[in-house]
């Protein structure tokens, strides 16, 4: 991490942002889309004109130390990072503001947090980065059922514990953000290859349990696939599941805590697999007429296991809004990467599955081919994209996205169903025509992660009922066409209504059960992923 602290609102740190350059391409593809020389752009309130409420509990003498009322920790843990976050921020609503927030050094503390909060009647949220996109680290007393809120802030919690080499596997603390866990392995000569878009801005704990979804777009993406153990604390006690590289034994007691999204304890230290930081690689972007053409080259990849590193699709408006593309062809990002062996080999059989759905690639090294380009030029616009949110939602501009996936068979219907429902949907909250563009992040042999982005003019003092509208109609597109309602940002509060939807009632009855099990009080993050 760096030393400037996290930002209250916006992304990343304190003076760090885009470029003018940068900030002038964005708005100029929105002048694009929208006919408009300039927007109405309000002023985002600043740090000391924000009116918090009074902590409604104090911490006890023996915590006073890990805990603060700042109203920069508080108003820095009121919000995550989604589309209605942003807006209320800027308008200056910091009603979720928690009460106090917690830093604990050990598990030890955590307990302590739990026990005091408990006894409290506060709610407590578990903080790794801040960064969910769907309202999963709001601190909700969900109308007055809670007392008060408590953020529980994992950062103190960042070191590689130890490194197997021989089994190719780490403890680490669950508070470990991106940057700082790959700089205690390097020196080993591994890595964790999980690099999530908030990868800079979120931690492992954050990861595993909102299953998060790195970049890369095959074999080992989620981060399922890195879980070899866990310790989490529960407010009836810590649980330490066996360190193993497979097992058979009944149904996973890790798995039931991947994706817990903190409602059944909290992450303190994980085993994590690790692979070979990687030495061979091969890259190329590749041109088609059509997204169709190009989803049908990527499920001939996909199903050849080839297992690329980096396969996504941009449809021509996503390739242009990112300056990939001038926006008449969609594009492929392609790369291999090996710790083992070259990759040219099945670099090769990749651009000829291209050749066979008329892709055409376009020259570039073949080793530095994922940094250059179309490719390069995507790659950089993914990585800047959420600094852009800071100055868009003040200009009244929302653009956000979805994600979601969905079988092979069914995909290209429901890729123009979903379109076609959030497009009538911008049209009808706005009065404006709006934009929605589809990439693809990841793929599997039976299916694609698309990925969408919508973008529409709004209105100050109506932009969360138009988000809202928007929000609503894709999602019931997502669920009413078989996909899921998330395939990587997870469910948090947001997402909520379809995923009740989506899950078996058998299996939110068991989750239940689990949750009164290890959280008697329901204080873990309540409202997240079931009630009570």
């Amino acid at each position: 991490m760096g030393s400037a602290r996290l930002k209250h609102y916006g992304w990343g740190r304190e003076g760090e942002g885009m470029s003018e350059a940068e900030q002038a391409f964005v708005l100029g593809r929105y002048r694009e889309k929208f006919g408009r020389d300039s927007f109405d752009t309000i002023a985002v309130p600043k740090l000391d004109e924000l009116k918090l409420h009074e902590p409604r509990i104090v911490p006890p003498r023996s915590l006073a130390e890990i805990c603060s009322i700042d109203v920069y920790n508080r108003a820095a843990h009121a919000y995550g990072k989604s589309y209605p976050d942003y807006v209320r921020g800027m308008i200056g609503d910091y009603e979720a503001a928690p009460d106090i927030v917690a830093y604990p050094r050990n598990e030890a503390e955590i307990a302590a947090v739990m026990d005091w909060a408990g006894g409290a009647g506060a709610a407590l949220t578990p903080f790794g980065g801040g960064s969910s996109v769907c309202g999963g680290v709001e601190c909700r007393v969900d109308g007055g059922r809670y007392k008060a809120a408590v953020s529980l802030d994992m950062r103190h919690l960042g070191r590689v514990i130890e490194v197997d080499a021989t089994s190719r596997a780490a403890l680490i603390e669950g508070g470990a953000y991106g940057p700082a866990l790959e700089a205690q392995l390097k020196p080993h000569g591994v890595t964790l290859r999980h690099f999530p878009q908030s990868f800079e801005y979120s931690t492992l704990g954050g990861w595993i349990a909102t299953r998060s979804g790195g970049h890369f777009a095959s074999l080992y993406t989620h981060i399922d696939d890195f879980v070899e153990s866990l310790r989490v604390v529960t407010p009836r006690g810590v649980m330490e599941t066996r360190r193993l590289p497979g097992s058979g034994a009944g149904p996973s007691p890790d798995r039931m805590f991947i994706g817990s999204e903190g409602i059944l304890g909290v992450i303190s230290r994980a085993w994590m697999r690790l692979q070979a930081r990687p030495t061979f690689r091969a890259g190329a972007s590749v041109r088609f007429a059509d997204f169709f053409s190009a989803a049908r080259a990527v499920r001939a990849v996909a199903q050849a296991g080839l297992y690329p590193s980096n396969c996504r699709i941009l449809d021509p408006r996503e390739a242009f809004n990112t300056g990939a593309a001038g926006g008449s062809v969609a594009i492929m990002v392609l790369a291999f990467e090996s710790g083992d062996h070259p990759v040219d080999a099945w670099m090769a059989r990749a651009l000829e599955c291209c050749a066979d759905h008329g892709g055409t690639p376009e020259t570039a090294d073949a080793a530095e081919g994922h940094l250059e380009g179309a490719a390069g030029l995507w790659r950089n616009a993914f990585i800047r994209m959420p600094y852009a949110r800071e100055f868009l939602t003040p200009a009244a501009l929302i653009n956000d996205t979805f994600e979601t996936a969905i079988t092979w068979d069914r995909f290209e219907s429901f890729h123009d169903s979903v379109k076609a429902a959030t497009e009538r949907a911008i049209l009808e909250a706005t009065g404006i025509k709006g934009e929605v563009t589809c990439r693809f992040t990841h793929v599997y042999p039976d299916g694609p992660a698309p990925y969408f982005s919508f973008h529409a003019l709004g209105r100050h003092g109506a932009l969360l009922e138009q988000w809202q509208a928007i929000k609503d109609a894709a999602s019931d597109a997502l669920i009413d066409a078989g996909g899921t309602i998330t395939h990587h940002h997870a469910v948090g509060r947001d997402h909520r209504k379809w995923y009740d939807r989506q899950r078996p009632e058998l299996f939110a009855a068991a989750l239940r059960a689990a949750k009164r099990e290890l959280d008697p009080q329901a204080m873990l993050n309540p409202g997240v992923l079931i009630d009570p």
